[in-house]
């Protein structure tokens, strides 16, 4: 059995983007495209969180966005989720004003899922969080997805 890793939308928005001229931004987009040839090794899962960040901006550049996560499984923005969504704002965990990383947390904690990818290393990807959301999960009685970046998710 594959495990599950939850893409968040960072990871669909490098790998649909133009290339940078930034040289980091364009280091992990190649890794990004590289890693994704071989994401046969997961269970991809996203959200509707997801599908709703793809869709905005540019119309050109959604439909890309929104044609990488087509064939991918959409998981539910239940109660439970939106409710540990609450949770991990109020914890301080998140900031308030990443409402939406928290749902992606929280949409990947409560599914179980075993690892939540993303390039979003200001409030999810970030050492310096990474144990309040850890204490936020266990306190909830919610295993904590390892959170990492495509970098981080499989060997080269």
């Amino acid at each position: 059995m594959r495990p599950k890793a939850y893409v968040e939308t960072t990871v669909i928005s490098y790998l649909a983007a133009s290339p940078s001229r930034d040289i980091v931004v364009a280091a992990h987009q190649q890794l990004t495209r590289e890693r994704w040839e071989r994401r046969d090794r997961f269970e991809l899962v996203v959200s509707q969180a997801v599908i709703d960040e793809v869709s905005r901006g540019d119309a050109a550049v959604a439909e890309r966005r929104l044609a990488l996560v087509a064939q991918i499984p959409v998981l539910d923005l239940g109660d439970n989720v939106n409710e540990f969504a609450r949770k991990l704002l109020r914890s301080h965990a998140v900031p308030p004003k990443a409402n939406l990383d928290a749902v992606h947390i929280a949409v990947a904690a409560v599914n179980h899922v075993k690892y939540l990818v993303t390039w979003n290393c200001t409030h999810i990807a970030n050492a310096a969080v990474r144990g309040k959301i850890e204490e936020a999960c266990r306190s909830a009685g919610l295993p904590t997805p390892t959170i990492c970046t495509p970098e981080e998710l499989m060997e080269p």
